[in-house]
């Protein structure tokens, strides 16, 4: 079925879907805008606000994943990894083969494992416990055109107006042209790239370092030891989605290295400002309790460390992080560690 005249969907209110939705918005698209709570929704048809953000009357809000379904051929699912699988178990009833998904999700669902468990060290995680989004929604849905849309996306200055570029990766060389033509823009460039896992990897590893990154920020180091930590986490990023399947130039374009350095260095990052406030001192919980929205990496970082036991991979930033985060681990402790760890080489992935 073609997209023509029918609208798009974008499923999510959070800073990330509004975005796109006023993006799709800005390019005349009509769009439907879904929130599971009906109060927000019917503010937003009343206010025309959400946020501080403006939102055009291209979009219409809705609370109704059927109508999403009905009338958009083509659907933007953007909310936090942890509840992907139950917005899909809802959505998935009314998906038919025609529907093309293209998710701006950026972490790991879980598949028959107890979230509570992460955190036990006898903890045992396989990749098959681990998946992608793309996976979830194969695994949830009859759907089979599936691309995902990665980058660095600061929320904020996509709303500001500010000049960006994404990625839109799928294997379907018609879901990388719908995306583009319906998201291109003077201010936001599209690439296109095959290459679905590795792009989802990095989107959702490159979290774990911009935590790290935010805590040397809380700490008041300087550049240095930043450049050194995203350079180093990079690598590690790169071995892990080496483990999983994936090569590692996916890591070094836009949906990698791009993303990376916006997200480990910007005071908008979610991930880069918990960091920061944990860095500086602040409570674990206090933090998360007073933050608008999940900073993604936290629970990654609990998925990745285990995955990485799983693998037997040589992880020592995550590991550390790990520690920093969840076990109340001395933060300097941690850095002179890092500082002295015996890497064997530079670079070991070329």
């Amino acid at each position: 079925m073609s997209t023509q005249n029918k609208k798009i969907g974008v499923i999510g209110v959070g800073s990330f879907g509004t975005a796109i939705a006023n993006l799709l918005a800005l390019n005349g698209v009509d769009t439907l805008l879904y929130s599971r709570q009906p109060k927000l929704v019917q503010q937003i048809k009343e206010t025309r606000q959400h946020q501080g953000i403006t939102i055009s009357d291209h979009i219409e809000p809705t609370d109704d994943l059927e109508k999403i379904a009905s009338g958009c051929d083509l659907i933007f699912p953007i909310i936090p990894s942890k509840n992907f699988r139950s917005l899909m178990k809802e959505l998935g009833p009314y998906l038919q083969p025609y529907h093309i998904l293209i998710h701006g999700t950026k972490g790991f669902g879980l598949k028959n494992f107890q979230e509570e468990a992460l955190l036990f060290h006898e903890t045992r995680l396989t990749r098959d416990n681990v998946c992608t989004m793309s996976e979830v929604i194969r695994q949830e849905s009859v759907v089979v055109r599936i691309g995902c849309l990665a980058g660095p996306n600061l929320a904020s200055e996509i709303l500001d107006g500010q000049p960006t570029a994404t990625v839109i990766a799928s294997p379907f060389t018609e879901v990388i042209k719908k995306g583009k033509g319906l998201l291109n823009s003077r201010q936001f460039h599209v690439f296109g790239s095959h290459e679905l896992l590795g792009t989802e990897l990095a989107g959702a590893l490159k979290n774990i370092i911009a935590i790290g990154s935010g805590i040397l920020g809380g700490m008041n180091m300087g550049k240095n030891i930043q450049a050194m930590l995203i350079t180093r986490g990079l690598t590690e990023m790169i071995h892990i989605g080496g483990a999983m399947g994936t090569e590692a130039k996916a890591f070094l374009g836009t949906a990698g290295i791009g993303d990376l350095i916006a997200t480990a260095t910007s005071q908008d990052s979610r991930n880069y400002t918990f960091g920061k406030r944990l860095g500086a001192g602040e409570d674990f919980e206090s933090i998360l309790e007073s933050m608008p929205e999940l900073a993604e990496g936290v629970r990654t970082l609990k998925i990745v460390r285990q995955l990485a036991k799983h693998y037997k991979l040589h992880v020592p930033i995550t590991e550390m992080l790990y520690n920093v985060v969840f076990e109340a681990f001395d933060m300097n402790r941690a850095l002179h560690y890092l500082m002295k760890y015996p890497y064997a080489v530079d670079v070991d992935f070329m």
